[in-house]
């Protein structure tokens, strides 16, 4: 008794998929190719594949964050940051961030004394940005050379990029965002 022809394609496809393992790669573009082609095509084609799938990198957990809120009174400024001629301002997001980042409002104490605030240092983070609220500052950033900043300008302190202040005026006003909230600071030796 003579087989049958299958009526359909897909009939077709799993009869000849029973009859022969390399026929099992075989799809609609490829019908009708000899078996050993379409298997070698289909195996290279796994084998690309492979090789595009990275494993991801294992996420480092984030600390839970919440909500900071802070709204401006002038009592808010302390005497307790890094520098002594400088008040800072905490705006929450330290505590908010478990530590993440740290985001302060300083303002520098006039009349500018070079003595004091000249002084060649870097901070060990990851992250820091100023914002100039209002005022000017002077900065001397390694790299960039001396620059003046006005209100509404913006600048990026790569990680342990040397820098200091050498000049500011009376009023100037700093919004500092750093990551992370925790970091160190080095003076050099000029």
């Amino acid at each position: 008794m003579a087989k049958q022809k299958p009526t359909s394609r897909a009939a077709s496809r799993s009869s000849a998929q029973k009859k022969s393992p390399a026929r099992k790669a075989v799809t609609n573009k490829t019908a009708g190719k000899p078996a050993s082609k379409t298997a070698a095509k289909s195996s290279a084609r796994k084998k690309l594949k492979t090789k595009a799938r990275a494993v991801p990198a294992a996420k480092r957990a984030r600390p839970k964050q919440r909500i900071a809120i802070s709204h401006y009174r002038d009592e808010d400024f302390k005497a307790d940051g890094l520098r002594a001629y400088a008040y800072y301002r905490d705006l929450g997001v330290a505590a908010a961030s478990n530590g993440l980042a740290q985001a302060h409002v300083i303002r520098l104490i006039g009349p500018c004394n070079p003595a004091e605030v000249s002084k060649l240092h870097f901070h060990d983070v990851e992250f820091q940005m100023v914002y100039v609220l209002k005022g000017w500052i002077k900065t001397y950033l390694e790299g960039q050379g001396e620059t003046l900043m006005k209100a509404g300008s913006a600048w990026t302190q790569p990680p342990r990029i040397k820098h200091l202040v050498m000049d500011y005026s009376d009023d100037v006003e700093l919004l500092e965002v750093i990551l992370p909230a925790e970091f160190k600071t080095v003076e050099l030796a000029t």
